[in-house]
């Protein structure tokens, strides 16, 4: 892994950071013109965690994080050590907490992207998977939409995702997906134990070898006019499913 550093934008991703490891933070520019209580209570923060701050106009800032939803922050930070395999991850988690996977088939939209890592914080997944040729890998404008979870939820890419589903079935998780035409629903079936949910792009669904390595298809409700959700709030409605179930 390179440990070039890395660019984060926007009151929460930076905000995050700030939070769970501020001694990576290189240092942060803002924007001087702003003198909102939100960036007042920003900049207090990042002196109590002495760091580096610099001022800058709208326009460098833009030109440091490549787009204009920056919020008037851009950090510079040093990479954190990630869990580097999958294996490694689930071989950590503690006997009595039954892994929960996300699996992304085909989401190459990193606002998508960013949306799901979000909702699988939120939900306490602890990890997500996506197949590295058909999908989105996380950059600054994921690491926005995210809102610091791109920091804290594992993220792995792999080269052939069939074969990871398998790998995850001789752990005895059970691989669900969904698909807009399997006769059982969500709120059919036992989410307590080890499971991966399986999620496929938006009107194209799971490919074929995916869809197939499965244990199990569900379907998501479907009372409204709209054939499909957006994947993210899909996404959501699993992870949220299988929280509650968990208790």
């Amino acid at each position: 892994m390179s440990s070039s550093p890395k660019v984060l934008y926007g009151f929460h991703a930076v905000g995050v950071r700030l939070k769970t490891a501020p001694q990576s933070v290189i240092e942060i520019y803002f924007e001087a013109t702003r003198r909102d209580a939100r960036m007042r209570q920003f900049i207090e923060r990042a002196k109590e965690a002495h760091v580096r701050l610099i001022e800058a106009d709208g326009l460098r800032l833009s030109k440091l994080c490549g787009n204009h939803g920056h919020q008037g922050v851009v950090a510079r930070v040093e990479p954190l050590a990630q869990v580097t395999s999958l294996d490694d991850l689930l071989d950590s988690l503690p006997r009595e907490q039954p892994p929960l996977l996300l699996v992304l088939d085909g989401i190459t939209d990193p606002h998508n992207l960013g949306a799901c890592l979000r909702v699988a914080d939120g939900a306490g997944a602890h990890a997500v998977i996506a197949p590295k040729d058909h999908a989105v890998g996380v950059n600054a404008t994921v690491a926005k939409v995210a809102s610091g979870a791109a920091e804290t939820m594992p993220y792995f890419m792999v080269t052939n995702l069939a074969r990871t589903l398998n790998e995850l079935k001789e752990r005895n998780i059970w691989v669900i997906g969904t698909s807009d035409d399997a006769p059982k629903t969500l709120y059919q079936v036992d989410l307590r134990g080890p499971v991966a949910l399986v999620l496929g792009a938006e009107g194209a669904g799971m490919r074929q070898l995916t869809r197939k390595t499965c244990d199990e298809l569900v379907s998501l409700p479907m009372r409204g006019a709209v054939e499909s959700l957006n994947v993210s709030v899909a996404s959501g409605v699993c992870l949220y499913e299988a929280l509650r179930q968990r208790g």
